[in-house]
């Protein structure tokens, strides 16, 4: 295998497959590298760790065919710390068996391959390919991959709930301090009252990929998704198991409704949040024609702001954890965003202002 390419484009590429590798011990060594392969002009490069697979494909100036696999880690920082410009790659025998090669400018380094004979042989997608807007839900991704849980301890919570609605598509993740649904009206890639689990682990990664690509490839087969945008296929396995029933923490209506300029929230929920020490929440006095928000940290200080907002509604203070109310208002695209709120001691619901397609649900924290 030979072949040269741009530092940067060689270095993202292997960094995105990357991402798939794994390094975690009890799991096969081979599945902490990347297999490279040249055809002609065309380099794949795959990582996998068996749960998550990423493949992409870029144009090369090929020399000869062929293929191996290498550390992922230690091969994309060779290549990110190669001055700029073309990086040739040469896989050849040597006395004491196959090195590659890899030099740009006056820098030559030589890596040893891992055993490509290990690597896990990798199969086409399965199921009806159905083409959905890139742009949509690459959004949709940003808003709610957000809230899944990261513990893998209740690996169904760790999954976005992909369901089939009437008017089309639904996402929706839990990690059972926050609920995030976002709706998709205009796509569909599930049957009538079908609904799969998909890991937010591979949806965090497909969300990284998809660039600016205005669409997306969608593969469902009993047991993986198969996701593809450019040339970029990532694929998963399903989460086999039953997502909690989250339309019971959805009230009807709420009695008591702020709304606030997003960008000015933001900043003040960030300038405050400087004295939300070891979990402290944040806490909003809702009332009148302004929201005051306060931190108090014992034997540190505290922090105090006051915003332009309208509320109708009881007077009352509600706390929360500063950076779940930081991510719910990060993930609404609109100017301005509401909190409906029943009690202190009940979830709130943030919205975008003028938006029914999305809502970001927050548990709110007990204060003395």
């Amino acid at each position: 295998m030979k072949f040269r390419c741009e530092r940067d484009v060689l270095a993202d590429a292997i960094g995105s497959a990357g991402r798939a590798a794994t390094n975690r011990t009890g799991t096969l060594p081979v599945l902490a590298g990347v297999r490279m392969e040249v055809v002609g002009d065309s380099l794949t490069i795959t990582g996998t760790d068996l749960e998550l697979t990423i493949r992409l494909s870029i144009e090369v100036g090929g020399e000869r065919d062929g293929a191996a696999v290498v550390p992922a880690r230690l091969v994309a920082d060779i290549v990110k710390a190669l001055p700029s410009g073309a990086v040739e790659i040469d896989l050849a025998d040597g006395d004491s068996g196959a090195e590659m090669s890899i030099s740009a400018g006056r820098s030559q380094f030589s890596v040893r391959p891992l055993s490509l004979d290990d690597y896990p042989v990798q199969t086409e997608p399965t199921g009806d390919a159905v083409t959905l807007s890139g742009l949509d839900m690459a959004e949709a991704l940003r808003q709610v991959v957000r809230a899944a849980s990261t513990d893998d301890a209740r690996a169904v919570l760790t999954g976005v709930l992909l369901a089939s609605e009437d008017d089309g598509l639904r996402m929706v993740a839990t990690d059972s301090y926050r609920l995030a649904v976002r709706d998709l009206p205009d796509s569909s890639m599930l049957g009538s009252g079908q609904k799969v689990l998909i890991p937010g682990r591979a949806l965090n990664e497909l969300q990284r990929l998809m660039g600016s690509d205005e669409t997306l490839t969608v593969r469902l087969g009993e047991r993986e998704a198969t996701f593809e945008a450019g040339s970029t296929r990532l694929s998963t396995r399903l989460i086999e198991g039953e997502f909690p029933n989250y339309r019971n923490l959805l009230p009807s209506s709420y009695p008591n409704l702020l709304t606030v300029s997003k960008v000015a929230m933001v900043e003040a929920i960030r300038r405050v949040k400087i004295l939300a020490q070891d979990s402290t929440p944040v806490r909003m006095t809702l009332g009148g024609d302004t929201v005051q928000l306060t931190a108090i940290t014992q034997d540190v200080g505290n922090a105090v702001e006051e915003i332009d907002a309208s509320y109708d509604g009881t007077e009352m203070t509600v706390a929360f954890n500063p950076d779940y109310l930081l991510a719910g208002i990060d993930a609404i695209d609109a100017d301005d965003v509401t909190l409906a709120t029943m009690d202190p001691m009940k979830p709130a619901v943030l919205r975008g202002v003028g938006q029914d397609d999305y809502l970001y649900l927050l548990m709110p924290v007990r204060v003395p």
